[in-house]
């Protein structure tokens, strides 16, 4: 079995690279929040950067995954239609590469 951390570094590049592919912004990404008890943040930084912080400690995967797309769409400011096709094809990039990564060859 994977750990966590390693995981998390895999479905963020996953991510990474399915957000840059539609041409929207990539967040930062990282592993605790900063903010006690908190199971995602979004932090802005001046120049208009953003990151997103998830816990992953004690939480299932799913939740991890669901938060870091979430926080990809409200740093792209997508709303409705929109925001629902973002996540579902993030989604499916995720699983995919969770299945390829289990089973070479699968997906």
């Amino acid at each position: 079995m994977e750990s966590t951390s390693l995981q998390f570094a895999a479905t963020v590049r996953t991510l990474g690279a399915a957000i840059r592919a539609r041409g929207l912004v990539v967040p930062g990404f990282r592993s605790p929040p900063r903010r006690a008890g908190a199971e995602r943040t979004l932090r802005w930084a001046p120049d208009g950067s953003a990151t997103v912080a998830v816990a992953v400690r004690g939480r299932p995967f799913q939740a991890v995954v669901a938060d870091l797309i979430e926080g990809v769409v409200i740093v792209n400011q997508l709303e409705g239609i929109d925001a629902t096709r973002l996540r579902t094809a993030l989604w499916e990039e995720v699983v995919a590469s969770h299945a390829e990564a289990a089973w070479p060859g699968a997906a």
